[in-house]
């Protein structure tokens, strides 16, 4: 492994390039990014950042929100292959339909879409900001939320706000067991549970904080607490436990038993395959122009609004 990182690191200098992880990221890339974050945060520093190459440790949508907010860098993934069940639950000719029946509505969509999602969109919100987005729509507007339905159900409930949402979900935060939250609270009854807004209503029940991945691990470091029962994808333990020595952290098991309620498509990246992108510039992220900047505009306004 260590060839491998001294590898990486002389091509990263070499091509002047960043390396961009989410918190869901294996621990090894996520110890040799240069930049770790949410959804929110990566955006921010993608559009920020003076590299020459982007090295985006993500899923498929995270790389085309850094290419749209791009357009002249060159931007490279692992494994082209590493989607997104949430975003693969809208396809934009449906969207486009189900836009097009709502030709009233401000239409606000989860980063977690295709680029041509978010070219139908009006405004674009991540987990962290989504409460923030919606309150800044006038009350006399009508509201369109995708693709996820719970975490555009939650908001709902954090608004007051009526909107017509999309049928989609993330396959992850949906497949949590509510009979094994309930088995490791009576277990640990001094932990916090803490849970993304991505997860079901009847999960979110038991939750003593709800907030996007970076809140959940502020929480976690800030709290008093000692233990945490954790619903979202278990990459964040490996920064919290980094990042709060002190504390214990505990994942839930999803509806198969298994405490390893993993995002398989995060998964599929690894160091291996970011030496091998980094070699080849490949696979790199193409948008077609019309599309890349009609998806600009409503990510630069959620960008202006956060």
């Amino acid at each position: 492994m260590n060839n491998l990182i001294e590898k990486l690191n002389r091509l990263r200098k070499e091509r002047n390039a960043i390396i961009l992880a989410h918190y869901y990221q294996e621990p090894t890339i996520q110890d040799v990014a240069d930049f770790l974050g949410d959804s929110l945060a990566l955006a921010q520093a993608a559009k920020t950042t003076d590299a020459d190459v982007i090295l985006f440790c993500g899923v498929h949508f995270m790389a085309e929100t850094a290419k749209i907010l791009n357009p002249d860098k060159i931007v490279i993934v692992p494994d082209l292959n590493a989607g997104c069940s949430l975003a693969d639950s809208a396809p934009p000719d449906k969207f486009k339909e189900w836009v097009d029946s709502h030709s009233e509505h401000i239409v606000i969509s989860y980063i977690n879409c295709s680029a041509a999602v978010k070219s139908m969109s009006d405004i674009i919100c991540t987990s962290s900001n989504a409460v923030k987005i919606v309150n800044s729509v006038p009350k006399d507007k009508k509201i369109c939320f995708a693709p996820d339905k719970y975490l555009g159900k939650y908001v709902m409930k954090q608004t007051g706000r009526d909107m017509v949402l999309w049928d989609g979900s993330c396959q992850v935060h949906e497949i949590f067991s509510e009979l094994e939250v309930i088995k490791l609270t009576n277990k640990y009854p001094d932990a916090d549970v803490i849970a993304h807004p991505e997860c079901p209503e009847n999960i979110l029940n038991y939750a003593d904080f709800i907030g996007s991945t970076s809140s959940l691990l502020n929480y976690a470091i800030k709290s008093e607490k000692k233990e945490f029962i954790v619903l979202t994808e278990t990459g964040i333990i490996h920064q919290m436990q980094r990042k709060a020595t002190d504390k214990k952290f505990y994942p839930v098991p999803n509806l198969n038993g298994c405490s390893c309620n993993d995002c398989p498509h995060m998964k599929l990246n690894t160091l291996e395959k970011m030496v091998k992108a980094l070699e080849n510039l490949q696979p790199q992220i193409h948008l077609p122009e019309d599309i890349r900047l009609k998806a600009l505009k409503p990510l630069e306004r959620m960008l202006e609004l956060s």
